[in-house]
């Protein structure tokens, strides 16, 4: 029998009432939109999760939260399937049936069914997997390189973590399909970082103490 899905693993962390908003970095998010894939890359602390979900806004997108748990191909697969489902809820019936095989199918044959369900559908989609770091199975890796390869244009995928992926980045650079946001683009500037600790974390320092 398959578990129950967390469900709070697919909720977009909340906004805060009190953030740095940045104009810029959201202007480069919006335009890679027009590519598969934007990777946003920075160490613990730089602000990944607080500046995709501040890009975002009210707007509708998939999320979700991974963990070390989901280096099991199937778990993966069922969640970013759950996730899909929460913009477009007929999308990957068929691979879900067929996750519960036994065998399991060809994660072709899987990916297949749940590229050609998107592609039969009307409209842009963004999904956001955070923590990607912490998947390691490089089956997981080839399968999602695969559906990036084949995903329709509607679907763009935002994938945050503290090092690069495992994934064909060089070839998506090269054919204009990557947007990348580093850690020296997620830096404050002074004035940025002013606000943040005046404003978000309610101190009181002068500019020159920043």
């Amino acid at each position: 029998m398959t578990s129950p899905l967390l469900q709070t693993k697919l909720r977009r962390p909340a906004l805060r009432p009190v953030r740095v908003e940045r104009p810029a970095l959201y202007a480069r998010l919006t335009t890679g939109q027009l590519q598969k894939l934007t990777l946003v890359v920075a160490p613990a602390g730089f602000g990944k999760t607080a500046l995709v979900s501040g890009w975002l806004g009210e707007r509708p997108a998939g999320w979700l939260a991974l963990d070390g748990a989901d280096n099991e191909p199937a778990r993966f697969w069922r969640y970013l399937i759950a996730a899909l489902q929460t913009l477009a809820a007929p999308v990957g019936v068929t691979a879900l049936a067929m996750l519960g095989a036994n065998p399991p199918p060809p994660p072709e044959a899987l990916l297949t069914s749940l590229v050609n369900d998107l592609a039969a559908g009307d409209g842009p989609l963004c999904l956001i997997l955070d923590d990607y770091h912490l998947i390691e199975n490089p089956a997981i890796h080839d399968a999602l390189a695969f559906f990036i390869e084949h995903m329709p244009a509607r679907l763009h995928l935002v994938l945050l973590s503290r090092s690069d992926p495992p994934l064909p980045l060089a070839g998506w650079r090269a054919s204009g399909q990557l947007q990348e946001l580093r850690q020296a683009d997620l830096c404050f500037s002074p004035a940025e970082a002013a606000e943040f600790l005046n404003e978000v974390m309610g101190l009181a320092l002068m500019t020159a103490q920043v």
